[in-house]
């Protein structure tokens, strides 16, 4: 079993002889780690198939360290350091007046005959015309490829049609709130943990791993740290590809949305508020925006869906924030006050790292916060508040999943310490809920 730390010695120090073009080492140094079982179940188990892994995520969001521990993996299995190439595009040398073909038998000119080869592409959208270096490796005997992106157009366009059939994409989002804790070294079987303020802790600070490492030092260096990364995702991952020149109404845009996650918006209601306060940005550019936003991960949309019909509807869809520390950067961190709102972020993200497809759900007379398929094809139903103190309270959130007629779960998810469940709606407590592992 590994230690949780790779703080002490690892097989990683064998890649630190190899890895870039210019023969510097990359995987180099003593470096802390949560080793994130779910991701790296998967990519074993895909391990040597015939099938390209794409690791997909938001900037800082774990995606190279993931590769770093399946690297340490693989040596564990006896696979030599001579089978592994590992290179990392955010550096500028690695691409720099390179070409996708001078790379590409650079990668050839070190691979091993008749032995699998495990070549890992970090951050590959930086190189020009990548998918063709990607086909051309994957059409190449004995490659193995891996390779990682922060946004999703990695996996549009020309990529798309060329791999259609030929990828797997593992979506990777920032730590858990169970990781969180293992990171702070955090006992979560004991009894009287006082995970409330554990809670805010994690969503005033941040779930992105190095940031959360950050901690000691102070919330000071944590806010600086998300201010530089958000700012690179911004000026590199968006305005800069997409050529926005309006960067202020892209920024009110990004502000509001941030301030209404699991409101119901739509192009038009953003648009109509910003001209309230004198920015006339046209409903189609909002529209724009919000899908640059998507598909760099910084929010995630999620659609309604009509649960008597059975149909996903078009419009007014919701939207969660990747990281709640954000939120501190984006719309001040007294808005972390809104605590319902905090908890259905945080339940969401949960939802996606357990494997579900998730909706949001649409009654004649009612709401039903997440609706979901789950790994196994059945449909589950959650309702989620901070406590249900107060009898209207309780009668709302319950009301809801009364109204539905069939016979899938329901969950009522709360911060109450003895949740009380009703006409089989299992009422439980949202802590205890998070911190369970055994559906991962």
């Amino acid at each position: 079993m590994m230690s949780k730390w790779s703080g002490e010695v690892t097989l990683l120090s064998k890649l630190a002889n190899f890895a870039s073009f210019d023969n510097k080492p990359y995987l180099c140094g003593m470096k802390k780690y949560i080793e994130r079982k779910e991701y790296l179940d998967k990519l074993l188990s895909y391990k040597e198939k015939r099938i390209i892994k794409v690791i997909s995520g938001l900037r800082r969001s774990g995606k190279s360290t993931l590769l770093e521990i399946y690297a340490e993996k693989l040596l564990q299995s006896g696979v030599s350091k001579e089978q592994i190439q590992f290179y990392n595009f955010e550096l500028p040398e690695n691409y720099l007046n390179k070409s996708w073909d001078n790379i590409y038998f650079d990668i050839k000119l070190k691979s091993q005959e008749e032995q699998p080869n495990f070549v890992f592409l970090d951050e590959i959208q930086n190189i020009p015309q990548f998918e063709k270096l990607v086909d051309g490796l994957f059409a190449t005997p004995n490659m193995d490829i891996y390779i990682t992106g922060s946004n999703a157009y990695l996996l549009s366009g020309e990529l798309a049609t060329l791999l259609s059939g030929r990828y797997l994409e593992i979506s990777i989002l920032p730590f858990s709130f169970a990781e969180y804790l293992k990171l702070r070294e955090i006992d979560t079987t004991n009894r009287y943990l006082n995970c409330e303020a554990l809670f805010f802790d994690y969503v005033n600070e941040t779930s992105l791993p190095q940031g959360a490492e950050l901690r000691t030092e102070g919330y000071d260096k944590i806010y600086e740290y998300l201010e530089a990364v958000f700012t690179t995702i911004i000026e590199k991952n968006i305005t800069q590809r997409f050529q926005i020149r309006d960067k202020r109404a892209f920024e009110n845009v990004t502000k509001f949305m941030a301030s209404n996650i699991g409101n119901q918006l739509s192009p038009s209601s953003i648009s109509k508020y910003l001209k309230m306060d004198n920015q006339d940005v046209h409903h189609a550019t909002v529209e724009k925006y919000i899908e640059y936003l998507v598909r760099s991960f910084v929010f995630y949309k999620v659609n309604r869906f009509d649960i008597k019909g059975k149909k996903q509807l078009a419009t007014q869809e919701k939207y969660y924030l990747v990281d709640l520390g954000l939120l501190n950067i984006l719309a001040g961190r007294e808005k972390t006050t809104d605590r319902g709102h905090i908890l259905e972020n945080i339940v969401f993200l949960e939802l996606l790292r357990r494997g579900y497809k998730v909706w949001t759900g649409s009654l004649k007379n009612g709401k039903i916060d997440f609706t979901v398929k789950n790994r196994n094809g059945d449909m589950e139903y959650y309702q989620v508040a901070w406590n249900i103190a107060g009898k209207d309270t309780e009668e709302r959130e319950y009301r809801s999943l009364e109204a539905i007629h069939d016979n899938y779960p329901k969950f009522l998810l709360t911060a109450d310490s003895f949740p009380q469940s009703r006409n089989g709606i299992k009422h439980l407590n949202v802590f205890e809920w998070l911190l369970k592992t055994s559906e991962f």
